[in-house]
C-alpha cells in the first residue's frame, strides 16, 4: 500500500544533562501523537534515539513533526524525514515494514543532514521525499516535495529562531489556546503575547501549518 512514513532521529541526546527525563518528554509526546491522531502504524521508538510510524496522510505526518519538535526545543531537537511510497509488511509482525515509502523517509532524513552543511539551511530540520511507485517519474509529485520542502526551509528556520517563550506561546496557539489564556498562563499581558504572534512570525507559522495539516 502507498503510505506516508515519518522518520524521527532525537539530535545530540547523549550531551544532554539530564537523559532520562529527555527520553521520558519524548515519549509522552510520542503518545500524544498517537492519541491525537491515531496512525495506520503508530509511532514508536527504536533502537537509540530515532522513532517512526505511518500515517493516514502528509498532513497528520507534518503536523506530528512539528508537534514533537515544539515539544523537545529549546532543551533538545530532532531531525525529520517524511516519505511517500508503497510499504510493505516483511514478516508475520505487522511492524516490520521496509519499502519505497521507509526509503523515501530516509532520503529525506539524509537530505536535512546534508543542509545542516549549508549556510541557508543550516536551521532545516524536516524535509519531505515523494517516491513515485512507477519508474516514470510523476511531475505532480515533484512539484508537491518541492512546494512542501520549500514551506519546511521557512518554517523551520522560524522555529529555531524562537526564544522560549514565544515557544511556549506557539505550543498554545497550535492546540486552540487564545493569546488572553496564554498571557495569562505565563504571566504577561496579552498585548504582549500579540506583540510576540507578530515579531516573531508566529501568525505565518501557524497559517502554513493549517494550509499544510489539510494536505492529503
Amino acid at each position: 500500500m502507498t503510505a506516508t512514513t515519518l522518520i524521527g532521529d532525537l539530535i545530540g541526546s547523549r550531551g544532554s544533562t539530564d537523559r532520562r527525563a529527555l527520553h521520558a518528554t519524548f515519549a509522552a509526546v510520542l503518545e500524544r501523537v498517537n492519541a491525537e491522531l491515531r496512525p495506520p502504524t503508530p509511532v514508536r521508538m527504536q533502537v537509540g534515539d530515532e522513532y517512526q510510524g505511518v500515517f493516514a496522510s502528509l498532513g497528520d505526518a507534518l503536523h506530528a513533526s512539528l508537534t514533537v519538535r515544539l515539544a523537545l526545543l529549546p532543551d533538545a531537537d530532532v531531525r525529520h524525514g517524511i516519505g511517500r511510497g508503497s510499504i510493505e509488511v516483511l514478516s508475520e509482525d505487522p511492524r516490520v515494514e521496509d519499502g519505497p515509502g521507509w526509503w523515501a523517509a530516509r532520503a529525506a532524513i539524509g537530505r536535512v543532514e546534508q543542509a545542516e552543511r549549508r549556510p541557508g539551511e543550516r536551521s532545516l530540520r524536516t524535509a519531505y521525499v515523494a517516491r513515485p511507485d512507477t519508474a516514470v517519474l510523476d511531475p505532480a509529485a515533484s512539484s508537491e516535495e518541492a512546494a512542501v520542502n520549500a514551506a519546511l526551509v521557512l518554517r523551520d528556520h522560524l522555529v529555531s529562531s524562537l526564544s522560549q517563550r514565544s515557544l511556549s506561546v506557539l505550543r498554545g496557539l497550535l492546540v486552540g489556546e487564545s493569546q488572553r489564556d496564554l498571557a495569562e498562563a505565563l504571566g504577561i499581558s496579552p498585548s504582549a503575547v500579540s506583540q510576540r504572534v507578530r515579531a516573531d512570525g508566529l501568525a505565518a507559522i501557524i497559517a502554513a501549518h493549517d494550509l499544510t495539516r489539510e494536505m492529503p
